[in-house]
C-alpha cells in the first residue's frame, strides 16, 4: 500500500487553522478537518476563530516563539513535532513561567506524506497533553515541492509567572553555584548520526523533553533561582559564555563534574566534536545561591529529567570579567571561546 501524500495546486495562501469563513480550497480544508484539528482538538480551536480567545490568571505573562527546521524530521528519541513543542515549553520554563497555550504553524512541502504529518502532529499533541497545555491556534501553508525539506514548524507559547522571582542574567551573583540538569550532547549526536547514516553501534537517543514540570517543582519548593537557560544551539559552553558576558562575571567549571555519557564521549573523540558545544533539547543550566545548592540538587534528582543533575561550577568576581574557564582534572585552566560556526548544522 502506498502512502498518501499532500498534493495541492499552487500557489496556495491560506489563513489560520481556526479560520471561520470560507476560502482556502477544498483540499486544504480537508487537510485541516481530517488531519490537524482532530489531533489538536480542544474547545478554543473548535471555535474556528481567527484568533484564540482565553482567560489568563492575574500576574505577569511570558511569550515566546521559535521555528524548527531539523533534518532529518525523525531521529532516535523524537521528531520535529516533539522538538517544536518541547522547545517552546522549555523557553517559557526558563523564564519561570508555567506554560498555558501554544500555537502551531506548518509550512508543508507539496507531496509530503500525510502519514508522516499525522505522526508529527500526534507527537506534538502527546507532549502538549502531558504538559497540561493546549494548542489553540495556528496556520498552514503549502509550498512547491523541494522548497521546505518536507515540513517546517513554528510554535509560539504563552505562560503565566506564578513566582515573584526575577529570573534573568542580571540576577546572577558572584558566589552562585552552577548546576546542569543532565548529561550533554545526546540530541546533537542522535540527529547527526541519523542524518549522515553512520553505522556505529551507539544507541544514542536524543534527550528531547519538556522541562517545565521540573522547573515548576523547583519554584514551588522555594528555590531562589537567579537564572536558567536550556542548552540548545551551541550547547553548554556557548550558553554559559553568553551568560558570563552579559552578567560581567566569571564562570569557573570543573571538567570532571560535567556529565557526559561514555558512548557520547567516545563518539565525540572519534568524530572530532566537543560535547560542551553540542546542542541538547532536554537539559538546562541554572545559577542558584550556594546555600540553596544542595536542596536544589536533591529536588532535581527526584525528578526523572534531573536524575543526573550535577554541580559543575561557581560564579566568581574577577578583575577580568565575562569569561568561562574550564578546569581540567589536572588543575589546568583554559578559557572557553565561542565557535565561529556550527559543529552540527540543522539539529533544531
Amino acid at each position: 500500500m502506498t502512502d498518501k501524500t499532500l498534493n495541492c495546486p499552487l500557489p496556495l495562501h491560506y489563513e489560520h487553522i481556526v479560520m471561520a469563513h470560507g476560502g482556502g480550497g477544498r483540499l486544504m480544508q480537508q487537510l485541516l478537518d481530517d488531519y490537524i484539528q482532530p489531533v489538536f482538538n480542544n474547545p478554543l480551536l473548535a471555535a474556528k476563530n481567527d484568533s484564540a480567545v482565553f482567560d489568563v490568571p492575574a500576574g505577569k505573562m511570558a511569550f515566546t516563539t521559535d521555528s524548527y527546521v531539523v533534518n532529518p524530521l525523525f531521529f532516535p528519541g523524537g521528531d520535529i513535532g516533539k522538538l517544536a513543542v518541547c522547545g517552546t515549553l522549555n523557553d517559557l520554563a526558563m523564564s519561570g513561567a508555567k506554560p498555558l497555550y501554544l500555537s502551531c504553524s506548518l509550512i508543508l512541502e507539496e507531496g509530503f506524506s500525510l502519514q508522516k504529518l499525522k505522526q508529527i502532529l500526534n507527537s506534538m499533541q502527546q507532549v502538549a497533553t502531558a504538559a497540561g497545555v493546549a494548542i489553540v491556534t495556528g496556520d498552514t501553508k503549502v509550498v512547491e515541492h523541494g522548497k521546505a525539506d518536507g515540513v517546517y514548524i513554528n510554535t509560539a507559547g504563552v505562560g503565566v509567572l506564578e513566582t515573584a522571582l526575577v529570573i534573568n542574567v542580571q540576577a546572577i551573583q558572584a558566589g552562585d553555584v552552577i548546576i546542569v540538569s543532565g548529561d550533554l550532547g545526546r540530541h546533537g549526536l542522535a540527529v547527526m548520526l541519523e542524518r549522515d547514516g553512520f553505522e556505529f553501534e551507539h544507541n544514542i537517543q536524543s534527550d528531547c523533553a519538556d522541562l517545565s514540570g521540573l522547573v515548576q517543582d523547583l519554584l514551588q519548593a522555594g528555590i531562589d533561582i537567579h537564572c536558567m537557560r536550556d542548552l540548545t544551539r551551541g550547547g553548554l559552553a556557548s550558553t554559559l559564555i553568553e551568560l558570563a558576558s552579559h552578567a560581567g562575571l566569571c564562570f569557573e567549571l570543573q571538567q570532571a563534574a560535567i556529565p557526559v555519557q561514555d558512548n557520547v564521549r567516545s563518539l565525540c573523540e572519534i568524530l572530532g566534536f566537543d560535547p560542551l558545544y553540542i546542542a541538547n533539547e532536554g537539559c538546562f543550566a541554572l545559577c542558584v545561591p550556594a546555600h540553596h545548592a544542595e536542596k536544589t540538587l536533591a529536588l532535581m534528582q527526584q525528578h526523572r529529567l534531573g536524575k543526573q543533575a550535577t554541580i559543575i561550577g561557581t560564579v566568581k568576581q574577577e578583575v577580568e570579567r565575562g569569561y568561562v574557564s574550564l578546569i581540567s582534572e589536572f588543575g589546568i585552566a583554559r578559557v572557553l571561546d565561542l565557535f565561529s560556526g556550527e559543529q552540527l548544522p540543522r539539529i533544531c
